[in-house]
């Protein structure tokens, strides 16, 4: 028996209805405006009922919007609680945790994070899962892992928590041959004009990977787009453009080929251990604290430790990516 009602069509509807903007809508919800634009279209058809009052400057809900709204709201409310707590029933019974990460995790930090975790819980199994750019949240949007390396800026969603670990400076990758390679340090207003790789990701995250908030307005030309750390730097060998990288990645991901060249004049980049604060989850509490400990005692090369002044100042440069 097909339900009146799925939960994916009403989450798109609720963003649209809360933003009454698709392309706010469609950027909150990481999808593309004309495959959000179906959706909505393809919900009233359903229903039989138009929900938005639509034309080139407003979007407005009609009253059957209005309606649907009102319930969809608590009825997102009660699917996403009954989710959580059989998460919870599940995860108690698991002996095993799993790790989401992108390129190189916590840098020099992951090995020690996660000895430090199996001498508290030496029967469980521990399980990497890696995720390209495409999902900063690295897997803990949909519950696929159970904690995360996590490189801000992110959304943060109510059900998001964050402990940053360690604050380390950007580095410019480009080809070795380039003469921009010869550089000993560069600032961003050096590389006006520049092609660069983009990440194929969330508008947050892609501008906080090109700097924009840096540029002082000036348009960012893009040479390619890619979704990994491999694809990019194959793009930059190909003199596709250049990129922007955290400092560690020099140390993981050095080849023949690539520099790596000192930026000045735009804001570090933070990692962070991130969880789902609506999971009560021993394994992962023991892992949030083995993170931070093992970060207190072992910084990071080139590398600095977030104080809370750090941080709020770190924050201040670009509140708008950091916080919802």
């Amino acid at each position: 028996m097909r339900l009146p009602l799925e939960l994916r069509p009403l989450s798109y509807f609720v963003a649209v209805a809360e933003e009454l903007h698709f392309g706010r809508a469609a950027a909150r919800l990481h999808i593309a405006q004309p495959s959000l634009s179906v959706q909505i279209r393809k919900l009233e058809h359903s229903l039989g009922t138009a929900l938005f009052i639509r034309d080139s400057r407003h979007v407005a809900l009609t009253p059957a919007g209005v309606r649907l709204l009102e319930g969809s709201r608590q009825l997102l409310s009660d699917a996403e609680r009954i989710a959580s707590l059989t998460r919870q029933v599940g995860r108690s019974a698991r002996s095993n945790l799993v790790i989401g990460f992108q390129a190189n995790a916590a840098a020099e930090l992951t090995p020690d994070i996660l000895s430090a975790f199996r001498s508290m819980h030496p029967d469980v199994e521990v399980e990497m899962q890696s995720f390209d750019f495409s999902d900063p949240y690295v897997g803990l949007g949909d519950g696929t892992v159970d904690v995360a390396f996590i490189r801000p800026p992110v959304v943060v969603a109510d059900w998001l928590a964050l402990d940053t670990l360690f604050i380390e400076p950007r580095v410019l990758v480009v080809s070795s041959d380039s003469p921009l390679a010869q550089h000993d340090s560069i600032s961003v207003e050096d590389l006006t004009g520049q092609p660069f790789v983009a990440r194929r990701s969330t508008d947050e995250w892609r501008d906080f990977w090109l700097a924009l908030s840096s540029r002082d307005g000036h348009d960012v030309r893009l040479g390619a787009e890619v979704s990994t750390v491999d694809e990019c730097f194959e793009a930059i060998l190909s003199k596709k453009g250049v990129a922007f990288s955290q400092a560690s990645t020099q140390r993981f991901y050095s080849r023949p080929g690539l520099a790596f060249v000192p930026v000045t004049g735009i804001p570090p980049t933070p990692l962070s251990i991130g969880w789902r604060s609506d999971v009560d989850s021993l394994l992962t509490r023991d892992f949030v604290e083995a993170a931070r400990s093992v970060a207190t005692a072992r910084p990071v090369p080139n590398s600095w430790m977030p104080a809370v002044e750090g941080v709020t100042s770190l924050l201040d440069r670009f509140p708008a990516k950091l916080t919802s």
